[in-house]
């Protein structure tokens, strides 16, 4: 009789740290989902400037054509990537797929803007000049939230990671995150 108290003290005891466990984890993996919905604002804000440039550009730059396809097929990439990881951030395989997209577009991108700092009359345009000033303004402010969103995966993989956590999460088939 004794051992009977003993054990359902244990199973409750295991019950509500299990439940703390699975909890903590839901934090932070609603943590990932906050960054990842800053990251993806000052993405698509650079998709925007980036479109904005890419029209201003297309009719002063026709000997660019290239890269400027180049920006555009990056860019569609890029938008693709971001899409499918919305509604799942913490998966692995989108994020790693817009890791690259991202990574792509951002070349691109920087092409673009030496490209628009070489032509001496493209620089001298106010019109083109603040927009380049915009899309570096944004490409801090998406480096600070990828930063974040990185910090977030971090603290998520960590609590994963530990024993016992680590066997219930197999449990319940969450996996580890995968940073920008």
């Amino acid at each position: 009789m004794h051992w009977n108290w003993w054990l359902w003290g244990l199973g409750a005891v295991l019950l509500f740290w299990c439940i703390g466990a699975y909890n903590r984890v839901m934090l932070l993996r609603g943590d990932i989902a906050k960054a990842f919905a800053q990251f993806d604002d000052a993405l698509t804000r650079r998709f925007t400037q980036a479109d904005l440039l890419l029209e201003k550009l297309r009719e002063r730059l026709p000997s660019e054509q290239a890269s400027l396809d180049a920006l555009a097929a990056a860019q569609a990439e890029a938008k693709a990537a971001a899409q499918a990881v919305r509604s799942r951030p913490h998966a692995a395989d989108p994020v790693a797929q817009l890791a690259v997209a991202a990574a792509v577009h951002g070349a691109a991108l920087t092409r673009l803007v030496s490209l628009v700092e070489h032509h001496a009359e493209l620089s001298a345009d106010p019109d083109l000049g603040g927009a380049v000033d915009e899309l570096k303004l944004i490409e801090r402010q998406r480096a600070f939230s990828r930063q974040v969103f990185n910090q977030a995966v971090t603290a998520y993989n960590e609590a994963v990671r530990q024993f016992p956590t680590r066997v219930l999460m197999s449990f319940v088939g969450f996996g580890e995150a995968r940073s920008l």
